[in-house]
């Protein structure tokens, strides 16, 4: 059975997923060679923190800050900024309809993301955003 963790990270690797169908969407990429014509997403395990502690009954309770970084080319009608923007906004739309994750959390919410340009000699340059998505759950074990 995996823990609430890995749950947590899969839903929201399926989540991004379905809100970008044309993008790849992997999870803790060691290094991207190549951005696909769709876009790349790259989700971070991150850093859960220390939990809230509840003794009556023992829950964690979890922040955990999930990364994701975007990256993309400008496509035929739109600028790499727009794309990414469009990127950025299928994903707040699913985050804001799906707060939950099916009832996984209690909460999630994605951070602002950050962007810059992605440069590299000989090569088209495209466009990346690094942003957060915040889980709050709880589970009755830190490594479960």
């Amino acid at each position: 059975m995996a823990s609430k963790r890995e749950t947590v990270l899969a839903a929201v690797k399926t989540l991004v997923a379905a809100a970008l169908p044309g993008a790849e969407v992997k999870r803790n990429l060691a290094k991207a060679e190549r951005i696909p014509p769709g876009g790349l997403v790259v989700i971070r395990d991150g850093d859960p923190g220390e939990p809230e502690v509840s003794l009556s009954p023992l829950i964690y309770l979890y922040s955990h800050r999930i990364p994701l970084e975007i990256a993309a080319y400008e496509s035929a009608t739109l600028s790499r900024e727009q794309v990414v923007d469009a990127m950025l906004g299928a994903i707040g739309a699913a985050v804001m309809a799906n707060r939950t994750l099916g009832g996984l959390c209690d909460w999630i919410e994605a951070e602002a993301p950050v962007t810059d340009d992605i440069e590299a000699l000989g090569a088209l340059s495209g466009r990346f955003a690094d942003l957060a998505i915040l889980a709050v759950y709880a589970t009755t074990d830190p490594l479960n």
